[in-house]
């Protein structure tokens, strides 16, 4: 559309001589004004966008994208001024037939939580009944519509991706945030959550921000950045904007010193003095192009007169867009209603009948040049023109803005302000609402405590250097026992979220002491903590000091409960042993199997320990798939990755390899979703067993590398053990030795203990009898207190490869019988294959031939590529011609198009599958037709034909039924 502009008269052609006389300059830079004005009245004309075709392209492709069903989030960076906000414009005219939403961040509402997640959906709310049952709950509660417990911010983010999917369904939806750096981090958190989860749903996220450290939460998602303009469009824009004749040493100066700022070329002119058009001398060069607009922008407010400025300052301090709210308070302040018109004229608002400034720079300098006085006043006003029971939030922050000093009766409004907040899953908005409550508060106990609230509501939030902090604001010598002890109890906590390493145990053992005289149960919580964290971290040292604790602790009263149980248990398997410590680690697993949500979400990583100790691996996918199923049910997104990865750790155990893969991709898309990062050691198991030694060899030496730098010498350990089996398929004996060596006198119960059975075959396969028969010793003393198939049947098989030819028959029969009545194909394949390589080095070809078939056959089954080949190779060493098979993978499908397509087989809707993997029903819908097409079929009924469940039933043991067979 064309630019309409009134006849001006043309700018004399001057130079900046000495001949520019005072008396001009300020008719230029009248003219100037009138022309910036008349331009920026008129967003049709585009000037601002002059030079910017690449950044233009990049919002066309998503719109049309949008258009054609996909989705698409950009991040648009750049300094002030840029014209981010300009390219948001633009979308508002070029995104026809699409729906636009558009929100702000607001500096001053970063500390009201989903304050700006609300703006984005508020035109939605009346929607939230068409969202699964769990999502309406919990954005509902985010946004205060709804009583309840805090949810899961990713439950939100679920939500919210679930909503915008199903508004998109009538026509796509392009969601515009500017100034994004300003966000709640509530906001961001669900935003960039929803941005990394779009796939097929017609949506659109544009952020545009200027570079802060508080965008971290939008890390992952595409982004743009926003240069200076070249000089010729510099050149350009400023014709645009000053069509008549000037000086070109004017113009030079003008660009020269906006630096391809696009807000500065037109700003910096009026904020030039008369002795600088004079002179040519412009402002200094040590300021910086930000300032010099600010400078602009602060020279247009000097002008105006006492009620204007005051109008603008009350604007600045709450920044709501509600005209009755900013009317209501400038009554108060006996403002007239006129004081808008001056600041208008003088180019600092919109015009509009809203007080809308008309830059985010205005805000700034119209409030931070306001005496603190000044701005007391203002924020009293508009507290007292806040509805309290509207919004109690907003009144309560303008409340602490306004107080001078300490104020209990403010303190104590921003203390339920926080509360509500925590409940809303707004911590980072508790945390910074608690800490302005510590500021007005003056007695020393309750600075102490609102302090350790706020550091508490940090941790939950995530921010580990600000809640150390708040710590340390903490004076722990005048605090009374009690409160030190939980000073310490949340820097040990915060030590041991911020990575398993070795700082972390001492800590928690120090805390779990400080906190015994005060509150038992808490303790013993610590102390079960301290100990996993020992474990993971290989302190074997902190681990004895723990259950020496532990074992001087009163007994509970009443009956004890799971937690006492499991620790007892821990404690007596560290110190007395393992025959030991069954029978209270079996009762302990019993009670597991019942846990509570709460406790689940405290301990529940710790509890999956029980009957892995135990040699129970019925027990072990029990405990773990229900945990996994609570941790769903509710909503406690977080907590996901960790169970996740332990269920598919202990599937792999069953051959279930693919199911495996599907529950570890299900794991690493919450880990990504959520942010929680999490050691692969399922993944290790997964190609350790599948056998691809170049991508297993990897994982491996990066997995051993990342966890010694971090100090975890579980992920050490676990690598090792990977690498025993790997190199034991692949019948590289010494080597799988060395490895499984590697994991000998560690105080982990689990994966040491695992490790021995490959020691056991390494060494005897190496003629290491000696390092073999003592491996065994080592492992007997673990399974013959569990008396389970599992731990019996590989206590018989390891015993196998140690004893005497006249033995060792009966036991290779043994263990086919017992672990043939479990579910762990991989552990009977292996029993078939090394009964037979020992009956085919004893001469009995046709004997061996049957074993080796079917461990074979189970070998190519499961995906075991390596252990397969084994097995071919002892085959054809007895005379059998075996065909070279590969293992039967679904390669035409991609690994979330094959967890997608297990998924719908096994019955769940899109809905759900869609929670599952934190995907919208219509990327799910998307991902499926694709299956279809890639599979050759038409129908979810088919995915059952097409994708059969993995067969529990091993293959040729029905002759060893009898542990000692016939």
């Amino acid at each position: 559309m064309a630019l309409r502009r009134r006849k001006l008269p043309d700018i004399p052609d001057l130079s900046l001589g000495p001949h520019l006389t005072s008396e001009y300059a300020p008719n230029l830079r009248k003219q100037l004004r009138s022309r910036r004005m008349i331009v920026r009245s008129a967003r049709d004309s585009w000037a601002w966008l002059q030079g910017r075709h690449r950044e233009r392209d990049a919002l066309d492709r998503l719109v049309s994208g949008a258009r054609a069903g996909t989705s698409g989030a950009l991040v648009l960076r750049g300094e002030a001024g840029l014209g981010k906000s300009v390219l948001l414009d633009y979308l508002l005219v070029h995104a026809s037939g699409c729906r636009i939403v558009r929100a702000s961040g607001i500096e001053s509402e970063m500390e009201l939580a989903y304050a700006g997640l609300h703006q984005v959906c508020a035109p939605f709310i009346d929607q939230l009944e068409r969202l699964p049952a769990p999502q309406r709950e919990a954005l509902g509660t985010a946004f205060g519509l709804r009583i309840g417990g805090s949810p899961d911010r990713f439950l939100v983010g679920l939500a919210v991706l679930t909503l915008l999917s199903e508004v998109a369904e009538e026509q796509p939806l392009i969601c515009l945030l500017d100034d994004a750096q300003w966000l709640d981090h509530a906001s961001t958190q669900v935003l960039g959550f929803v941005g990394r989860r779009l796939g097929a749903e017609g949506v659109v996220l544009l952020f545009a921000m200027r570079d802060s450290p508080e965008s971290q939460d939008l890390v992952g998602l595409p982004e743009l950045s926003l240069g200076p303009l070249a000089e010729a469009d510099a050149r350009a824009l400023l014709a645009t904007a000053m069509p008549g004749r000037l000086d070109e040493s004017v113009r030079d100066r003008i660009v020269a010193e906006a630096r391809g700022n696009p807000l500065a070329i037109l700003e910096l002119p009026l904020a030039w003095t008369a002795a600088a058009f004079a002179g040519g001398f412009g402002l200094p060069d040590g300021v910086s192009v930000s300032g010099r607009i600010e400078e602009s922008f602060r020279r247009r407010l000097t002008p105006l007169g006492p009620h204007s400025r005051r109008l603008l300052l009350v604007a600045a301090a709450d920044p709501t867009g509600d005209p009755v709210l900013v009317h209501a308070a400038a009554e108060q302040l006996g403002i007239p209603d006129d004081a808008a018109e001056p600041a208008r004229a003088a180019g600092l608002l919109d015009a509009a009948t809203q007080i809308r400034f008309r830059h985010p720079l205005v805000r700034t300098v119209v409030y931070r040049d306001s005496p603190i006085a000044e701005r007391q006043l203002v924020h009293r006003a508009l507290a007292n023109a806040t509805d309290p029971e509207l919004d109690p939030d907003r009144r309560a922050w303008h409340r602490a803005t306004a107080a001078a000093g300490p104020d209990e009766e403010v303190a104590l409004d921003l203390v339920r302000s926080a509360g509500r907040a925590q409940a809303r899953g707004g911590f980072a908005a508790a945390a910074a609402l608690l800490q302005r409550a510590v500021a007005l508060t003056r007695d020393q106990g309750r600075r102490a405590e609102r302090a350790l609230g706020a550091a508490q509501a940090s941790i939950q939030a995530g921010a580990f250097d600000a809640a150390l902090g708040l710590l340390e604001t903490v004076g722990t010598d005048s605090l009374d026992d009690p409160l030190r002890a939980q000073v310490e109890l949340l820097r040990s906590h915060i030590a041991f979220a911020s990575g398993l390493g070795r700082e972390a145990p001492p800590l928690l053992l120090s805390a779990a002491r400080g906190i015994e005289p005060f509150n038992l149960d808490l303790a013993r919580e610590t102390y079960l903590t301290a100990w996993g964290a020992s474990v993971f971290a290989g302190r074997g040292d902190v681990i004895v000091e723990i259950c020496q604790a532990v074992q001087a602790l009163p007994p509970p009263p009443g009956k004890a409960r799971p937690i006492d149980l499991l620790l007892d248990g821990f404690a007596l398997l560290t110190t007395d042993g393992r025959a030991a410590a069954a029978p209270v680690l079996r009762e302990a697993a019993k009670g597991l199997v019942g846990l509570p949500v709460e406790d689940v979400l405290k301990w529940g990583w710790v509890a999956t320990g029980a009957s892995a100790a135990l040699w129970d691996d019925e027990g072990m996918r029990v405990i773990y798939s229900r945990q996994v199923q609570v941790i769903r049910d509710a909503g406690a997104l977080a907590a996901l990755p960790i169970h996740l990865s332990v269920l598919g750790m202990t599937t792999t155990w069953t051959g279930d390899l693919e199911e495996s893969a599907a529950i570890i991709a299900e794991g690493d898309s919450a880990a990504r979703a959520t942010g929680v990062p999490i050691a692969p050691y399922p993944e290790l198991r997964l190609m350790a067993l599948r056998g691809r030694e170049a991508e297993a060899a990897a994982l491996i030496a990066g997995t051993i590398q990342m966890a010694a730098a971090s100090g975890q010498e579980m992920g050490v350990i676990s690598a090792h053990w990977a690498a025993a089996v790997l190199y034991n398929g692949l019948g590289r004996y010494e080597e799988a030795m060395s490895a499984a060596q590697a994991t000998a006198n560690s105080f982990e119960p689990w994966v040491s203990m695992w490790a021995l059975p490959e020691l056991v075959e390494a060494a005897a396969r190496s003629g290491a009898s000696q390092i073999a028969r003592a491996a065994f010793e080592q492992l007997a003393k673990t399974t013959r207190s569990c008396d389970t198939d599992w731990a019996l049947g590989v206590e018989a098989r390891a015993h196998a490869l140690v004893a005497g030819d006249g033995t060792a028959e009966d036991l290779y029969r043994e263990a086919i019988a017992r672990l043939g009545r479990t579910a762990l194909r991989p552990e009977l394949a292996r029993a078939h294959l090394l009964y037979g390589e020992w009956l085919r080095r004893i001469g009995r070809r046709v004997d061996a031939r049957e074993q080796l078939r079917a461990g074979h056959e189970l070998f190519l089954e499961i995906g075991m590529g390596a252990f397969a080949e084994r097995a071919r190779r002892e085959l054809l060493a007895t005379g059998e011609k075996v065909r070279k098979r590969s293992v039967e993978t679904i390669d035409e499908l991609t690994p979330q198009e094959l967890q997608i397509a297990k998924l719908a087989r096994d019955g769940l809707s899109n809905p759900e599958i869609s929670a599952r993997l934190f995907l919208s029903p219509r990327t799910i819908e998307w991902h499926l037709r694709k299956v279809f097409s890639k599979l050759g079929i038409v129908s979810r009924k088919e995915l059952r034909s097409t994708l059969p469940g993995a067969r529990r039933t091993a293959v040729g043991v029905s002759s060893a039924s009898d542990p000692r067979g016939p």
